[in-house]
């Protein structure tokens, strides 16, 4: 009898074994590390993060800064840039940032689509707003720098294989209704919490993220300006951004666990000497930021500046950047950017006391960055002494002279961004000194590989990589 029941209940153990092994299994073959679905102010932080070290500092900016001669390559890759061998054609040259963008903007459409009606944060308001705010910005990068790229049909992986290019007036259109929609939704009352810690720039500060938003549709609506100049609209909406250093967008390495990528890209790489272009601006201007921007490499003996164009490819030598620090931060959008566009719009107007004004607080607020460490002071004493009179003189050749240093090093392709545009609208202000640039002159950044190799749409606009010198983008006078 007892071996009866001690069957019986070893067949019950069996059936219920099999009974649950799917499920067990089931469970078993998930991957915890790999969710299917994750919350909104997860993948903002990842966005963020990626947007600060692998986008706006990455080797667009990199590149950026040897074109527009805040650095000099003196080696390998950035040494080739610098003598237009090979890398300003390539499609190899930025692909990974082109990659970068693309991941960005696929988290991006995935977190306005989860907050946006019918979406299962549906009412998340504020998350939508930052979301649509960075989409704009990432696609701005995008598009200024490549011209036509895929967008409508991009971001549908095993639906659309080969997307078509859309024309740059046409992102210009959805990018400006992207900071739009980003300004509605920063404005309502949203019903779920802050993003808070997961917030990286401002914490879930939504008034400060509004801030930003307006700031970018004053900088994207004087991108245009060479199409359709709208100064006032510029000035307005400046009006409406950040007030102070404190409010401005950046973001903010701890020299622990996060590097600046400039100053990574140094102790990494070392392919940058001090440009004499950029030095000559200074000392013209008895710049006392000439004292500031330089040490002596810490192999060299002196410092000596490399010559734009014709440097020896050599490590060691020439003097660099001392704003490379550690903690520098990465702008995505400065308070002196701000001022600088409404000194611009203002001179633009005519309007001669107010763009001396707002200059005036460019200057200051870029002496006081946190690597430069200057102070109101010695921004006003040196206004007064140096700038104003070679404002009097040449009032636009003045603030763009003075933006474009402030942009050095971490803002280099807002930088780049403007020589395109100044050069559009015959405003040649600003003096760069490779002797290249009368033949070579980067124009735009080529495609990414990733693409230029399996997209027939983008392989043939890219051709063999030299329109970068001769096809300017849309909104600098070009077709594409």
């Amino acid at each position: 009898m007892r071996k009866i029941k001690n069957v019986l209940i070893l067949g019950l153990l069996i059936l219920t074994t099999f009974s649950c092994s799917e499920d067990v299994m089931d469970d078993i073959n998930k991957n915890v590390n790999d969710p299917t679905d994750v919350a909104s102010n997860l993948i903002i932080s990842d966005v963020l993060t990626r947007t600060a070290f692998t986008i706006t500092g990455s080797d667009l900016a990199f590149y950026s800064s040897v074109y527009i001669e805040h650095n000099v390559g003196v080696w390998n890759q950035s040494y080739n840039a610098e003598i237009r061998s090979g890398e300003p054609t390539s499609a190899t040259t930025y692909n990974n940032s082109w990659n970068s963008m693309y991941r960005n903007l696929a988290d991006l459409k995935l977190i306005i689509k989860k907050c946006s009606e019918g979406g299962s944060e549906e009412g998340n308001y504020h998350t939508l707003g930052i979301a649509q705010a960075l989409n704009a910005y990432t696609l701005a990068i995008l598009t200024d720098l490549m011209g036509d790229v895929p967008w409508t049909e991009a971001l549908q992986p095993g639906v659309i294989f080969t997307p078509k290019l859309d024309k740059q007036d046409a992102l210009y259109t959805q990018i400006l209704q992207n900071v739009d929609d980003a300004i509605e939704n920063l404005g309502k009352t949203s019903v779920f919490p802050s993003l808070g810690a997961q917030d990286f720039i401002y914490n879930g500060n939504k008034d400060r993220w509004l801030k930003f938003a307006y700031g970018l549709k004053a900088r994207y609506t004087m991108r245009l300006s060479h199409k359709s100049p709208a100064y006032a609209d510029v000035i307005t909406y400046a009006n409406q951004s950040f007030t102070s250093a404190a409010e401005e967008c950046k973001y903010k390495y701890n020299a622990s666990t996060t590097y600046s990528p400039f100053y990574r890209f140094f102790t990494d790489r070392d392919y940058f000497g001090a440009s004499q272009s950029l030095a000559n601006k200074l000392n013209d201007r008895n710049d006392p930021r000439a004292d500031i921007f330089w040490k002596v490499h810490p192999a060299g003996s002196e410092l000596e500046f490399a010559p734009n164009g014709n440097p020896v490819q050599v490590q060691g030598r020439y003097a660099i950047s001392a704003l490379s620090t550690a903690t520098a931060p990465t702008f995505l959008l400065s308070y002196h950017e701000i001022e600088f566009l409404k000194a611009e719009a203002y001179v633009r107007l005519n309007d001669l006391p107010a763009a001396e004004t707002a200059l005036k607080n460019g200057i200051s607020a870029a002496f006081q960055k946190v690597n430069i460490g200057l102070t109101a002071e010695d921004a006003e004493t040196y206004f007064n002494d140096e700038v104003l009179a070679k404002f009097n003189a040449d009032p636009l050749k003045e603030v763009m002279n003075q933006k474009y240093i402030a942009f050095f090093e971490e803002e280099a392709i807002e930088a780049y961004n403007d020589y395109r545009r100044l050069k559009a609208m015959g405003n040649n202000v600003i003096t760069l000194e490779n002797p290249l640039n009368n033949t070579q002159f980067p124009v735009r950044f080529t495609y990414g590989a990733s693409d230029v190799t399996t997209n027939e749409n983008v392989r043939s606009a890219y051709g063999d990589g030299t329109y970068v010198y001769s096809e300017n983008v849309w909104w600098a006078g070009g077709s594409r």
